[in-house]
């Protein structure tokens, strides 16, 4: 389960929500103007990183932050995209310090329509080829459907779902034409069934993952592969921002860090794995779920995340 206007995974795990200005990610080019331009680190010959480039949504906080530094400690090329620009231009100072690999910096809200062009643009748009997508960004929300905000659940469905679809349409494309890429879409076990006191954010999830398996199988031929990361409850902000403190997954079991799961995440996107389950219980109660009726699904979910006083 998870959600968190931050990195997305399990009611626990969400990265930061991403987003860009015009300009382009291309660090070999004349600075161009516009406040919005990403800020870029070292280059490659040519600007050709050498292990490749990873666009890495929700990259601000979370299991986002967490994968771009594994990705930078392996080499590759970021660009890097969230609503905090203070904190990605930090985070960007710190992998190229560290790592010496090229950090793009794109600030900006997937909330917004319009978002996933203007990220296109900035990258493969202006000759900058993305190698990895990571669609991380995500939040969740905590409460009773009937009193809950719809504006804040409609722009859950946007930044969970909708900027999803669109920013893997526009990158799946490119790499297709070009016969190699990755995509790691970031999930939850939030989406192996239905969760009551989550309703949203349990069915956003759920779409991912049915979709990131069906792309799986189509984009077979075009080699590139997808992975579904599907963490559950993870140390971050996720929890804060959906209102689960008091949820007894979060303050009644032990939870993994964020750069476990993101490492994780990694080593499947990179061995070309499908879906990704971190944690033995999850994996034993992601297949369980599998096999339980639908009917009492339902219950068994609102019993563990129910606040107890």
């Amino acid at each position: 389960m998870s959600g968190g206007r931050g990195s997305s995974a399990g009611p626990g795990s969400n990265a930061g929500q991403t987003g860009d200005g015009p300009g382009s990610a291309r660090e070999t080019e004349a600075p161009r103007t516009g406040a919005d331009r990403p800020k870029s680190g070292r280059t490659g010959a040519m600007g050709t990183p050498p292990r490749g480039r990873a666009l890495i949504t929700g990259a601000s906080t979370g299991i986002g932050e967490e994968i771009a530094r594994e990705l930078a400690r392996r080499g590759w090329s970021l660009v890097i995209t969230a609503r905090s620009e203070e904190r990605l231009a930090s985070l960007a100072a710190e992998l190229r310090s560290e790592h010496g690999v090229q950090v793009g910096v794109i600030a900006g809200d997937l909330t917004q329509a319009g978002m996933p062009a203007r990220l296109e643009e900035a990258t493969e748009g202006s000759g900058v080829p993305i190698d990895l997508l990571v669609n991380n960004a995500g939040f969740g929300h905590y409460g009773e459907f009937l009193e809950s905000d719809l504006d804040r659940e409609l722009a859950m469905i946007q930044l969970n779902v909708t900027a999803v679809t669109e920013l893997t349409k526009r990158f799946a494309r490119p790499m297709a034409e070009r016969g190699r890429g990755r995509i790691l879409n970031v999930a939850s076990t939030a989406a192996f069934q239905p969760g009551p006191l989550m309703s949203v954010y349990y069915a956003t999830k759920a779409y991912v993952l049915s979709f990131s398996e069906a792309l799986r199988q189509e984009f077979r031929a075009h080699g590139v592969t997808v992975t579904t990361l599907c963490p559950g409850p993870t140390s971050s902000e996720f929890q804060s921002r959906a209102r689960m403190e008091q949820s007894p997954l979060f303050n009644r079991m032990s939870v993994p860090s964020s750069a476990t799961v993101a490492r994780y995440g990694v080593d499947a996107t990179l061995a070309g794995r499908g879906i990704a389950v971190q944690g033995l219980m999850n994996r034993i109660l992601a297949t369980l779920s599998r096999f339980a009726p639908r009917s009492i699904l339902p219950g068994i979910v609102r019993r563990i995340q129910e606040k107890r006083g």
